[in-house]
C-alpha cells in the first residue's frame, strides 16, 4: 500500500521535475566553488531548493521540506554577504543534496522518508549559526605492522597422522636402499639385510590409520537445490506500474506535428486523384499530378520517420553530468586540486 494514496500522479510528476533540477544545482554547485561571488548562480541554486522544498512540502514530506528549508537559509545568508563559500560548507551543501537524492529513490518506492542525517542537519545549523567547520583532511595511511607468519595446523587427535605418514614414507623413496651401495657387495648378498626390513612396521601403521579413518568418512550429503530468493515487493508496486517518460524539445514535437498536416493534404489529394481515375479523367495532367502526390508522400514519409526518430535521441551530455560532483568529491577525499 502506497504512503501517497490518492497523490501517486502528483508524486511522479514531482519526482520527475525535482530529479532533473537537482541534477542541475549539483553541476551549479561545482561551478558555485569556482566562482563564489557569482550571484546568478547563487539566485538559482536558492530557487532550485526553493522549489524543492515547496513541492515536497504539498505532499507534506516533511523530512525533505526540513532538510531543504536548512538548506534555502543557508544560501540565503550567502546572497546577503553573511557567509561565504568555502570547501567545508560545500561539503555540508553536497552532502544534503546528497541526502535529498536518497529521498527521491525512497519516494521512488511509494514510501515516506525518514529524518535526515542528524550529522548533516548539525552541520547546517553550525553553518548558519557561524561556526567553523573543521577541515576535513584525508586519513593517512597507517603503519604495515609486522604480521607473524600463521602457525602449522596441527592434525585434529582423531583423525590420521598425516606427518607421520608424510615422514615414514617419503625418506625411503628419496634415500638409496644401502642394498645398493656398491663398496659393500657383502651386505648386498645378505639374504635379509636388517636395515631394509625395519622400516616395515612404520610405514604400514600409518597407511592401516589412513584406510580405517577413510572407511569412516560419511557420505558427502547431496547438493541443496538452489531456492530462488524473492525480493520484496515494493509498497509502490500496489498502485500500478510506474511510468517511463522522458523530455523531448517542442521544436522536435512542432515538427512532427507539421509533417503529420502535410501528410495529411497529400492523402486528401491523392483521394481526389483516385476518384477521378475511377471516374474515367486519366488526361496526361491527372496522371502527372497523381505522379506528383505520391513523390510528395514519399518525402514528407521519410521526414516524418526522421522526426519521430529524433524525439527518442537524448542528448549524450546528459551522461556526463554527474562527473563534475564526482571528480570534485574525489579530490576532497584525497587532499587534490582539481
Amino acid at each position: 500500500m502506497s504512503d501517497f494514496g490518492g497523490m501517486e500522479e502528483l508524486l511522479q510528476d514531482f519526482l520527475m521535475e525535482s530529479t532533473d533540477l537537482l541534477s542541475d544545482v549539483d553541476n551549479k554547485l561545482v561551478e558555485l566553488e569556482k566562482r563564489p561571488e557569482d550571484k546568478a548562480l547563487l539566485n538559482d541554486i536558492f530557487r532550485g531548493f526553493h522549489t524543492i522544498k515547496g513541492g515536497a512540502g504539498f505532499l507534506n514530506v516533511g523530512p525533505m521540506v526540513n532538510l531543504c528549508h536548512r538548506t534555502e537559509n543557508l544560501f540565503d545568508k550567502l546572497r546577503n554577504g553573511e557567509l561565504h563559500i568555502t570547501p567545508e560548507v560545500m561539503d555540508v551543501i553536497l552532502d544534503a543534496t546528497g541526502i535529498v537524492r536518497d529521498m527521491f529513490g525512497t519516494l521512488g518506492q511509494g514510501l515516506m522518508v525518514a529524518e535526515a542525517d542528524a550529522d548533516v542537519l548539525n552541520a547546517l545549523d553550525a553553518v548558519l549559526s557561524g561556526q567553523q567547520l573543521s577541515k576535513s583532511e584525508p586519513a593517512a595511511a597507517a603503519p604495515v605492522e609486522a604480521v607473524a607468519a600463521p602457525a602449522p595446523v596441527a592434525a585434529p587427535a582423531d583423525g590420521p597422522d598425516w606427518n607421520a605418514l608424510h615422514q615414514a614414507i617419503v625418506p625411503q623413496a628419496a634415500a638409496p636402499a644401502p642394498v645398493a651401495a656398491p663398496a659393500a657387495p657383502a651386505p648386498v648378498a645378505s639374504p635379509a639385510p636388517a636395515p631394509v626390513a625395519a622400516p616395515a612396521p612404520v610405514v604400514h601403521a600409518p597407511v592401516q590409520e589412513l584406510v580405517t579413518a577413510a572407511e569412516h568418512i560419511p557420505a558427502a550429503k547431496p547438493a541443496a537445490k538452489p531456492v530462488a530468493s524473492k525480493q520484496p515487493s515494493s509498497a509502490g508496486n500496489s498502485s500500478g506500474p510506474q511510468e517511463n517518460t522522458i523530455r523531448i524539445d517542442t521544436v522536435r514535437l512542432d515538427m512532427v506535428l507539421n509533417l503529420s498536416g502535410e501528410i495529411g493534404l497529400t492523402k486528401n489529394r491523392l483521394t481526389t486523384l483516385r476518384t477521378e481515375i475511377l471516374q474515367g479523367n486519366r488526361d496526361g495532367n491527372t496522371l502527372r499530378s497523381l505522379d506528383e502526390a505520391i513523390s510528395q508522400l514519399d518525402l514528407l514519409v521519410g521526414d516524418l520517420q526522421n522526426a519521430v526518430m529524433k524525439t527518442r535521441m537524448q542528448p549524450i551530455g546528459r551522461l556526463f553530468q554527474k562527473y563534475p560532483r564526482l571528480a570534485r568529491d574525489l579530490a576532497r577525499q584525497l587532499g587534490k586540486e582539481v
